[in-house]
């Protein structure tokens, strides 16, 4: 199993919606994935169309780590009954572990490390998932910081500006300050560059920008702006399921972007 975090430490950068575009490129490929929304807004359960009645949420999971049962917790995506209307013979799952207010409670700064354990422990339970993708808050308090304790790796979304190549940064040398803390293996996998303007001179600058800073660290493909990605999102719909040629053409980015970010991780 594969565990990805999905962080970025500032907000309104589309961490969430690759987060989705990397959860319905799974869904296409036919890998086993598990999403575990850790933001409290719980905007990527919404982006799947959980039922809320149907789960129990992350924060009651992390509560008692040692009795928490994931694969009765977690809820089937809407995006799973979809793909199996579409092709019948379709097994794959993309299952939720659902967001909620209820993981703020360790979104503090003074977690100790038997707490950071907590969402490692929780996913231990669990063999039936190929790949898991955490979407965490954008910030580094606890939920990122338990996040990055159960991840084998982590990419970072940014946007073509100032602010954010400025915060990607700083989110690197966080996490090399995570990495000598606990001396762990985490990988850091690479920055994903969201939302780029074709056209735009001050997006070419600052994506030349972070292809400076980052080099090889800069993840391919560039992923552009979508015209289409909130209604596709406010639909709760995977792009793999939207119809159009302008969605196709972004499912194929995601379709190479979760190659580029899987190979870079360790295998089994």
């Amino acid at each position: 199993m594969q565990v990805v975090s999905i962080s970025s430490l500032k907000g309104g950068v589309g961490k969430t919606s690759v987060t989705l575009g990397l959860a319905s490129a799974a869904l296409a490929k036919g890998v086993p994935t598990l999403v575990v929304d850790l933001d409290p807004h719980a905007d990527a359960s919404t982006g799947l169309g959980v039922d809320p009645e149907r789960s129990h949420p992350i924060g009651e999971l992390l509560r008692n780590p040692r009795r928490a049962d994931l694969d009765a917790a977690v809820s089937p995506s809407a995006w799973t009954a979809r793909a199996q209307r579409r092709s019948p013979s379709t097994t794959t799952r993309l299952d939720v572990a659902q967001g909620s207010a209820l993981s703020g409670y360790y979104d503090r700064p003074d977690l100790r490390v038997r707490e950071l354990r907590r969402l490692s422990r929780v996913l231990e339970r669990s063999s039936q998932y190929e790949l898991v993708l955490i979407d965490c808050p954008p910030s580094l308090s606890g939920l990122t910081r338990m996040a990055w304790f159960a991840s084998h790796g982590v990419a970072l979304v940014a946007e073509p500006s100032l602010f954010s190549v400025a915060g990607t940064e700083r989110s690197l040398r966080a996490l090399e300050l995570f990495r000598s803390e606990f001396t762990t293996h985490l990988e850091t996998v690479g920055v994903i560059a969201n939302r780029y303007k074709e056209g735009s001179p001050e997006h070419a600058f600052r994506l030349s920008e972070l292809r400076t800073m980052f080099g090889e660290k800069l993840l391919s493909p560039v992923l552009p702006e979508s015209p289409q990605w909130q209604q596709i999102q406010g639909a709760a719909h995977a792009v793999h399921h939207w119809p159009g040629d302008a969605a196709a053409d972004t499912a194929k980015l995601y379709e190479e972007l979760l190659g580029n970010i899987t190979s870079s991780l360790p295998q089994g």
